[in-house]
């Protein structure tokens, strides 16, 4: 499901940041502001928490797990019927500020359709902690799926994925000696230009966070990655998905670009909950062309 008309970077929308000085407060919050952009987002969030409720409830059996002690830090499993399966690990969204893990668990359906496991972390939100502290709990999540994941039948290689602020803590974590693969869906990874929006009202981004936290900063991790975004996502969100594929590219790293078309930042998780969604399909590639 490749996008027509944005398959190629001279086909891009114009990116707002590319004039940011002299955007007024107004146009640098609507550059980020993907439920303003989505006329139906309100619909599309109602239908995922439904679901998500509808599927926990289905499967209750690994729930609410403490990986920290803190009212957050705990994480979800969905086991396959083979402890031995791959496990996908989803992060979500909500510009770390906003969301829980309970609220995404329907996009484990499609997963377990392919007999994946799945797992779920929550992690605290800002401003109670700063975005280094919400790495540093996605690391130890994984950190203890990886010593404990065989307890509850989840022994296979983890890919790491996530969606929007889950895109980014998935592509910075591919890095993790426990991940063999990743997702990284409609992600945001290049931080700077956040701290001139509304959403650092809560984030308080420092320096240090966004040269340590910004992907498109950093050294690149020679791992797959796929980089998956829609074709009707904010231009922001595209072109940080274009560059993160580039700079990877240029490096000579495993993965591929995947644009949705048709999709919006919202309608792109069909593609993970349905079972023979792009983006489910996308993860079992990884593990039999890569990991």
């Amino acid at each position: 499901m490749s996008a027509p008309g944005i398959d190629r970077v001279e086909n891009l929308p114009a990116d707002p940041r590319d004039n940011w000085a002299a955007l007024d407060q107004t146009a640098r919050d609507a550059a980020y502001n993907n439920n303003a952009a989505v006329a139906d987002s309100a619909k599309w969030i109602q239908l995922r928490n439904s679901a998500s409720a509808d599927y926990r409830a289905a499967h209750p059996r690994f729930l609410n797990l403490a990986y920290e002690p803190s009212e957050r830090t705990a994480i979800d499993l969905y086991p396959a019927a083979y402890p031995g399966a791959p496990c996908l690990v989803f992060i979500h969204g909500g510009y770390w500020q906003r969301n829980s893990r309970e609220l995404f668990a329907s996009f484990a359906e499609g997963p377990a359709a392919a007999g994946w496991a799945v797992a779920i972390p929550g992690y605290t939100l800002a401003p109670q902690t700063n975005l280094r502290g919400i790495v540093a709990e996605i690391g130890q999540a994984l950190d203890w799926l990886v010593e404990n994941g065989a307890r509850y039948g989840i022994s296979g290689p983890l890919v790491i994925s996530g969606w929007s602020a889950g895109g980014q803590l998935a592509a910075f974590h591919l890095a993790h000696p426990g991940v063999v693969a990743g997702l990284a869906i409609s992600g945001i990874y290049d931080l700077a230009p956040l701290r001139d929006t509304n959403l650092n009202d809560a984030l308080k981004l420092t320096d240090e966070e966004i040269a340590d936290f910004s992907q498109l900063r950093l050294p690149v991790t020679h791992k797959p990655l796929i980089i998956s975004f829609g074709a009707a996502e904010l231009p922001t969100l595209v072109h940080d998905s274009w560059r993160l594929d580039q700079l990877r590219s240029r490096e000579g790293a495993p993965g591929q670009i995947m644009p949705i078309a048709g999709a919006d930042h919202f309608s792109i998780l069909r593609e993970l909950q349905m079972p023979e969604g792009a983006l489910v399909r996308a993860a079992t590639g990884l593990v039999e062309k890569w990991a």
